[in-house]
């Protein structure tokens, strides 16, 4: 290695320690809440790991899933199910949990997770990001169809329509309140009993 790559190389690990350095101090002054908005550097750091993370093998993988009516349909239950719960029906990430998360669960249709490959995302999705509330799903075998399916949505989720949200809401888990409230429902429709008082549903 020359002089001028070994000058720029230190400067930039200069940069990085004394950028690492001063996250350390301010997180220490205001402690590590998971209220907190993540600061800009600590962003920063974060989407470079996220990037760096994945095998450069993996990066350039190609969905090998064909994309169909079928394969959208699929992947807009399977994502009601498994993944709605932090990242809601829409992507977006506004959902109790998706906020309170640190990170907060990103926004899927801006380009922090558009502007990844396919492969990029694959990876994510099944192997999960460390130190985040992102685990791992999937086989594990790194070719995972219903994974790849997710690939798909994640695409599209600009796409869906209200119709799509209606059916993914009726997907979503349901709370063990939600499922109480359901089976009384059930059973005064059957006769089984009286009617719930006023006010007995109640939804936030």
């Amino acid at each position: 290695m020359t002089r001028a790559p070994r000058v720029v190389l230190s400067a930039v690990v200069a940069a990085a320690i004394a950028t690492a350095g001063a996250a350390f101090w301010a997180a220490r002054a205001r402690g590590f809440s998971a209220r907190e908005q993540p600061s800009a550097v600590e962003e920063l750091i974060a989407r470079a790991a996220r990037r760096w993370a994945v095998p450069r093998a993996s990066r350039s993988a190609v969905n090998p899933v064909p994309f169909s009516t079928e394969v959208w349909a699929e992947a807009r239950a399977h994502f009601a199910d498994h993944c709605a719960s932090c990242h809601a029906n829409d992507g977006s990430g506004q959902t109790e949990i998706g906020r309170n998360l640190y990170p907060k669960a990103l926004d899927m249709r801006l380009p922090a997770t558009q502007d990844l490959t396919d492969g990029e995302l694959y990876w994510i999705i099944e192997n999960g990001i460390r130190f985040t509330g992102m685990p791992a799903w999937g086989s594990g075998t790194g070719n995972d169809p219903d994974t790849w399916k997710l690939v798909h949505f994640i695409r599209r989720v600009k796409d869906l329509t209200p119709a799509d949200l209606k059916t993914m809401e009726s997907l979503n888990p349901k709370s063990p309140a939600e499922l109480e409230e359901e089976q009384a429902d059930e059973r005064f429709l059957s006769g089984e009993a009286d009617a719930p008082p006023p006010g007995a549903h109640h939804h936030e």
